[in-house]
């Protein structure tokens, strides 16, 4: 059993139930709601629903990822996520991830008040972010992606995925304990989407307890992207079905949290899943 991460008031307790992370892009290019919640007094609206919807984590980004997007200056980056940052923290004790490889970003957005760093890079990107989270002494979720959001979804190849992702966490969890960071603040996110192939994606779902041998909380980011798309022939916002069923097969995989447009939906899904493992 994984030590519990206290993060402000709440509890994590790995390997009970499986946690909700909530999507809140700042962002106008986004690849499902973009341009959405810029303004700071939309952002905290859609914050207050995904806290009723039941949310356990808000992750607050103002760069998108998503493949071919072009990078963000640190400047307006921090004008995006800053100001919201700073609303949801006086509003309320939700516990807030700040989405970005940025250091600068990173440092700012916990000043305001976020708790979390969720660093696409897994600590890559910018040499000073692990000296930034080992500081703060904060929870720092690492993802694995293949290059970078320019390159990564250029025929992306491994001989063997799942093999190739868990030494990529190794190499970076041994990275982010000499850099300061303590193991139990640790979280790994095998990047869905980030510099895989169709079958890849379907591959870390079906086998995603295989990263349980590195015995960190594991996170599962599959809301709305395109490999459901390519399953479905739907545009992202039609998506949420397909999301909810490996919501549904994360559950019955005990992952640990996962990472959703659709809160109020996948809290539906993950309350029915934890009934029915309940019953003996």
């Amino acid at each position: 059993m994984l030590p519990p991460l206290k993060v402000r008031n709440k509890l994590f307790e790995w390997g009970e139930k499986t946690y909700l992370v909530g999507v809140l892009n700042i962002t106008p290019d986004s690849f499902s709601d973009g341009g959405l919640y810029l303004n700071p007094a939309k952002a905290l609206r859609r914050a207050e629903e995904l806290i009723a919807a039941g949310v356990d984590i808000i992750d607050i980004g103002g760069e998108s990822t998503r493949p071919f997007a072009k990078p963000v200056p640190v400047e307006e980056e921090l004008k995006r996520v800053v100001p919201v940052v700073e609303a949801i923290r006086k509003a309320c004790d939700i516990p807030i991830s700040i989405d970005t490889y940025k250091a600068k970003v990173a440092e700012e957005a916990l000043a305001a008040g976020a708790d979390i760093i969720n660093d696409v890079s897994a600590l890559r990107f910018d040499p000073a972010m692990a000296k930034v989270a080992a500081k703060a002494n904060v929870p720092v979720i690492l993802m694995h992606m293949k290059g970078n959001p320019q390159t990564m979804q250029v025929n992306p190849e491994y001989e063997d995925v799942l093999e190739e992702i868990a030494l990529f966490f190794e190499e970076r969890i041994n990275f982010a304990e000499k850099s300061g960071i303590k193991r139990e603040k640790l979280i790994i996110d095998p990047g869905i989407g980030f510099g895989k192939r169709f079958e890849d994606n379907l591959k870390i779902i079906k086998h995603v307890d295989f990263f349980k041998r590195l015995r960190l909380p594991v996170m599962l980011g599959p809301s709305r992207k395109s490999f459901l798309g390519q399953i479905l022939g739907k545009e992202a916002p039609e998506r949420d079905a397909g999301t909810m069923a490996v919501v549904a097969y994360a559950a019955l995989k005990n992952v640990d949290l996962v990472r959703v447009h659709n809160v109020a939906m996948a809290n539906d899904v993950l309350r029915v899943m934890e009934a029915i493992k309940g019953v003996r």
